[in-house]
């Protein structure tokens, strides 16, 4: 999804996460971030669900980068609940190629973002984060195999009761290209079953193989550290 689209999905994004890998990233991203104590980046920090989380296990600066408006404008308000992270997180509208910090960073942690990457963007990206490292940083993403889902009907993907109305998402595959999936997402609010908001995305999902995520690390300069499953660990080579 482009930033815009990410828009579209805000009012919708926090009850879907917290519904899905946000909780298990609660559990296994901690226990990789505890030596960590002078800064963090943070790639697409949407709303901030996982910027608390990194904020609550580290002491750390934190370079939260996010292109979109409608994200940041929630993440910032998240923030403004927590005046003592107010000075600890700053907030970075740019996309992940363009971001430059005035020092490397400790750590860079990008969680939902990979697979949004188109492959050559993704490519462009491992060098970019490099250089945002110190020698020996850690580079962590969350990452699983997966079986390629077939072309099909739209599908309930999230329901949530909100007062009187009904957050839902529909979801379905459109095409399949090797690791790209082409999505349709349907974001409908309705009230007693009369629709009273609804947008629709179609978007694409790139979903590389770990072997191609082994050969573009490793030619950007990175060394493979040990994770949990359903993350991977990367250090930047000393």
């Amino acid at each position: 999804m482009n930033a815009d689209q990410y828009s579209v999905a805000v009012p919708f994004y926090d009850l879907w996460h917290e519904d899905g890998h946000v909780p298990e990233i609660r559990r296994l991203l901690p226990p990789l971030l505890s030596g960590v104590r002078r800064s963090v980046m943070e790639i697409g920090a949407g709303t901030g669900l996982i910027t608390e989380l990194i904020a609550w296990e580290t002491p750390a600066e934190i370079y939260a980068v996010e292109p979109s408006l409608g994200m940041r404008s929630v993440l910032v308000s998240r923030l403004a609940e927590r005046p003592g992270l107010l000075s600890r997180v700053t907030v970075l509208p740019c996309s992940a190629l363009d971001v430059d910090v005035d020092e490397p960073v400790e750590a860079v942690v990008m969680i939902s973002v990979l697979y949004g990457l188109r492959p050559e963007d993704r490519q462009a990206l491992w060098p970019v984060l490099a250089r945002q490292l110190e020698p020996g940083g850690l580079l962590v993403f969350n990452w699983r195999p997966w079986t390629p889902p077939a072309p099909g009907p739209l599908e309930v993907m999230g329901s949530y009761q909100v007062g009187r109305h009904l957050y839902e998402i529909q979801g379905q595959a459109l095409a399949v290209e090797g690791e790209m999936v082409r999505y349709r997402f349907l974001y409908q609010i309705t009230q007693h079953g009369v629709v009273i908001s609804e947008d629709e995305v179609i978007s694409e999902s790139h979903r590389p193989g770990r072997r191609a995520l082994e050969a573009e690390l490793d030619a950007a300069g990175f060394v493979q550290d040990t994770a949990p499953d359903g993350l991977l660990a990367w250090r930047r080579q000393k």
